[in-house]
């Protein structure tokens, strides 16, 4: 009975935690209030069953379109719960987090991996066309002030690119990527909805 009522107690904890930390982050690149939300470890509950059944599809998809990658730039990779993933099928891991709490944490879970605390456009990695074989956004367009410019510069990295977004948030998100003029051409970017 206790332990129970613990995890609802925490549960009621992290979602009141969220709604405080990401007042204002929509659609605005609120960097400072995402660092905020990481001063709570796993803020996301992305050790969850239901995230890790996400993770898992997330790896099939890029299996399928993709197979196994030498290497994988994640944007948004949080504390590194789906980078976890992502190695399962790519040779060297890149995770960017505008969170320091978030990167240090990711750090410690995977310690051979590369990350850094900044966005996609300051990235320490290199400027080349396709520097990496894969470019992901899972679960961040959501955030960003210019989805398109995230997209193209995606695109510019990436030999490939998978966007993931939650199903409710086509309507939103969906048009800003297909208009963008880095979703055509040569090489590859997917969206899907996950799971």
């Amino acid at each position: 009975m206790f332990a129970g009522t613990a995890g609802l107690l925490k549960k009621a904890q992290r979602r009141l935690w969220m709604k405080y930390a990401l007042r204002g982050v929509g659609g605005s690149d609120n960097h400072a209030r995402l660092d905020m939300a990481y001063r709570m470890e796993d803020p996301w509950n992305m050790d969850s069953a239901m995230e890790r059944t996400r993770f898992e599809a997330t790896n099939r998809v890029i299996e399928q379109a993709f197979g196994r990658v030498g290497s994988v730039l994640e944007i948004g990779c949080g504390e590194g719960h789906q980078t976890e993933y992502l190695a399962r099928l790519s040779d060297e891991q890149y995770g960017l987090d505008v969170s320091a709490h978030a990167v240090a944490r990711a750090q410690a879970r995977l310690p051979r991996a590369h990350f850094a605390a900044a966005d996609l456009f300051h990235q320490p990695w290199g400027e080349q066309r396709h520097r990496f074989d894969l470019v992901t956004a899972c679960e961040v367009l959501y955030y960003l002030s210019d989805p398109a410019a995230t997209v193209a510069r995606m695109r510019h990295l990436g030999r490939n690119g998978l966007i993931t977004f939650f199903a409710p948030a086509c309507g939103r998100i969906g048009p800003k990527w297909r208009a963008s003029p880095a979703c055509t051409g040569t090489g590859s970017i997917m969206a899907a909805p996950p799971g």
